[in-house]
This record gives C-alpha cells, sequence and structure tokens, in this order.
C-alpha cells in the first residue's frame, strides 16, 4: 500500500481537525447528560451495583476520543480519504451513532431504544476497528480500548434497562 507524503503542518491541521471532530461529538453528548443536563430523570433510574461513579465517565470519554480521532488521523495522514474511503467512512458512521445513543438515552430518555442503537454502535466500532487495523496496525490498537468500554456500557444499558 502507497502512504501518502503530507507535509507536517498539514499533518498537524489533519490531526487537530480529527480530534476537533471526535470532541465535537463529545461535546453534543455532553450537553445532555447528567453532568451538564439536569441529573433527575438520571438519578431516578434503578441502576447496577456495579455502575461506576458519575465523576469516571468523562476522564474515560476524553481519553477514548482522544485515542479514536488519533487512530482516524493515523489511517488519514498514511493514505487519504480517496484511498481509505471506506475505512474513514466506517469511522464516521460509528462516531455518528456514538453520539446518537446520548441523545436517545439522556435526552429522548429512551432505555431501550438506546439499548438497540448501542448494539449498532458496537458492530460499528467493531467493523471500524478491523478495517483500520487492516491499513494500520496502530490505528486498530487505539480503538480496542473503545470496544471494551463500549461493550461494558452496552452491558450497562441493558441491566439499567431490565432494572426499569
Amino acid at each position: 500500500m502507497k502512504t501518502l507524503k503530507l507535509t507536517l503542518p498539514v499533518q498537524i491541521t489533519g490531526l487537530i481537525l480529527w480530534l476537533a471532530l471526535c470532541y465535537f461529538v463529545a461535546w453534543t453528548g455532553a450537553q445532555v447528560s447528567p453532568g451538564i443536563a439536569s441529573p433527575e430523570w438520571y438519578s431516578s433510574l434503578n441502576k447496577p451495583d456495579w455502575n461506576p461513579p458519575a465523576w469516571l465517565f468523562g476522564p474515560v470519554w476524553t481519553l477514548l476520543y482522544t485515542m479514536m480521532g488519533i487512530a482516524a488521523w493515523l489511517v488519514w495522514k498514511d493514505f487519504g480519504f480517496k484511498a481509505a474511503k471506506i475505512e474513514l467512512t466506517a469511522f464516521l458512521v460509528q462516531l455518528a451513532l456514538n453520539g446518537l445513543w446520548s441523545q436517545i438515552f439522556f435526552n429522548i430518555q429512551n432505555v431501550g431504544l438506546a439499548l438497540i442503537e448501542i448494539l449498532f454502535l458496537l458492530v460499528a466500532i467493531f467493523i471500524t476497528t478491523y478495517l483500520f487495523y487492516q491499513r494500520k496496525r496502530a490505528a486498530g490498537w487505539l480503538m480496542v480500548p473503545y470496544i471494551l468500554w463500549v461493550s461494558f456500557a452496552t452491558a450497562l444499558t441493558a441491566a439499567i434497562w431490565v432494572l426499569n
């Protein structure tokens, strides 16, 4: 596979843009989550004993969005949009699904629909990770913690759905 030869300023600009895109999705989700939006509905839900403390979600998601942005950037900087169209499109699809989950769960407050949606998200993340790994192993590995966390979030969403 032939890699692109981008100048350092273009590479840095690309990294900033990929990170900004991921952080924008994080910001849209944060606007409806209990840390910023009204916590009453979420507080009223029955949650399993293994539900993490609220303070943990922000740092974990910040790290995950950073790793996701770097993973997309690694694929983009070496192959560009044209050569990695499938991989980067898969990334954008999973990123959109990621942002949609927060809206369904916290804004619409529909746990059942959020559970269905997060299953689609998890599949999209697995596909993206596989495609990234095929192009650039480091990019694939950067997505693995995201798979693990969203797998946990899927189990947590399912538990909340069952308990409520």
